[in-house]
């Protein structure tokens, strides 16, 4: 999948990685850009079209699809995280909400644009993921929950879509310095450097990218002793 030319839907484009996602697509040629968010006029970035898209709401996520009818790249990047263990007082109030954006988000927006990457040679979707995909700690524990599921949806669509050609793409990575990690003190990564490490990636025809070190570390624990990997301290 190549940006050059492409017609690129982001969710949650106003800010952090999506506005990254966003001002990156534009330098590496895309034609359009539409950049979703709950309140468009956040959208502040030259050069992208606005448009709302709640990645909660269905009717909004239907209008997006007929309305971009011509996109060729769904980013989905809208998410959410809150702090706190599976026994805390309101981790089933946090376990619905963050399932509800991280991962039927995602669900609803690719059902909604499926068809539309079919009519135009399959193109691709990039689901952002996270390291908490495969670790959790009690710092986020529903929000690695949300991942880990987001990274099976992930699977799960490459699987289904790999008939009509759609490249279906996960990003993981760590830390990144965005409003989401403010006030965390360790180290993080920008969001540029992800963001070209992930379209890298993408126009490389690859399925998965490690967005920085740690994550690397982590894959390579994945297939070490069982168990080994839970001790790194990163969630």
């Amino acid at each position: 999948m190549q940006l050059h030319n492409a017609t690129v839907l982001i969710t949650g484009a106003n800010r952090g990685i999506g506005l990254a996602f966003a001002r990156e697509a534009l330098a590496r040629g895309a034609r359009k850009v539409y950049a979703g968010a709950r309140n468009p006029a956040s959208v502040t970035l030259p050069g992208v079209e606005p448009i709302a898209l709640d990645v909660n709401n269905a009717e909004q996520v239907a209008a997006a699809a007929r309305h971009a009818g011509d996109v060729t790249l769904v980013i989905n990047n809208a998410g959410i995280a809150s702090l706190g263990g599976f026994l805390a007082a309101d981790s089933l109030l946090a376990a619905r909400s963050q399932m509800e954006t991280n991962f039927f988000g995602p669900l609803r927006v690719s059902q909604a644009f499926a068809p539309v990457l079919a009519s135009h040679g399959g193109g691709a979707i990039l689901n952002v993921l996270s390291i908490a995909s495969w670790i959790n700690s009690p710092m986020l524990a529903a929000y690695g929950a949300s991942k880990s599921a987001a990274w099976a949806l992930t699977n799960g669509l490459r699987n289904e879509l790999r008939a009509q050609g759609t490249q279906v793409l996960g990003l993981h990575m760590g830390f990144v310095d965005t409003d989401l990690t403010q006030g965390l003190e360790m180290p993080k990564s920008t969001p540029e450097d992800i963001v070209r490490r992930a379209f890298d990636a993408l126009e490389a025809g690859a399925e998965e990218v490690l967005g920085d070190e740690i994550t690397q570390q982590v894959k390579r624990g994945l297939s070490a002793e069982p168990g080994v990997y839970l001790r790194n301290p990163t969630p």
